[in-house]
């Protein structure tokens, strides 16, 4: 089987009876974590460009641009919104070799969720569980690139 085709199987079979107790509160640790250091950016000069930038979009679906609760957006622009936010302080969490998981995963996975209807709304654990996979997609992403010697190849 292929790196992409295991990849994909992997990614495909998870479901929230994979969470263990530890996993969902560490995950409930770096979501909180993640929203504290978003509030703080969104007082950022770069939040309030994207922001100015973003008004222009619009959408039958929206979600929240995170602290201003009067303030929606397409899903994608409220993701890209809230992921400045929390980039633009560089206070969110990192691994070895750097890079920043939940800032990248939580504002999308976050903004498609509020995108749901009334009707579909997701739980605490769908949330958690679409958290927990984005963080190991971004995991598995960094191990294949430092394993890879010429990645168009591998993939």
């Amino acid at each position: 089987q292929t790196i992409t085709g295991n990849f994909a199987s992997v990614i495909h079979g998870l479901n929230a009876n994979h969470l263990t107790e530890q996993v969902v509160q560490r995950s409930k640790r770096m979501i909180l974590d993640t929203l504290g250091v978003g509030l703080l950016g969104t007082s950022t000069e770069v939040c309030h460009k994207v922001m100015q930038y973003s008004k222009i979009y619009s959408s039958d679906t929206s979600s929240t641009a995170w602290g201003h609760l009067d303030f929606r957006l397409p899903p994608l622009y409220a993701a890209f919104v809230n992921g400045v936010a929390v980039h633009s302080m560089d206070f969110d969490d990192t691994w070895h070799p750097a890079t920043h998981p939940s800032g990248a995963v939580l504002p999308a996975v976050l903004a498609l969720s509020e995108a749901f209807s009334q009707k579909k709304k997701i739980s605490g654990l769908d949330l958690l569980l679409a958290f927990n996979v984005g963080i190991e997609v971004q995991g598995r992403l960094l191990r294949f690139s430092s394993e890879a010697r010429n990645i168009p190849k591998r993939y």
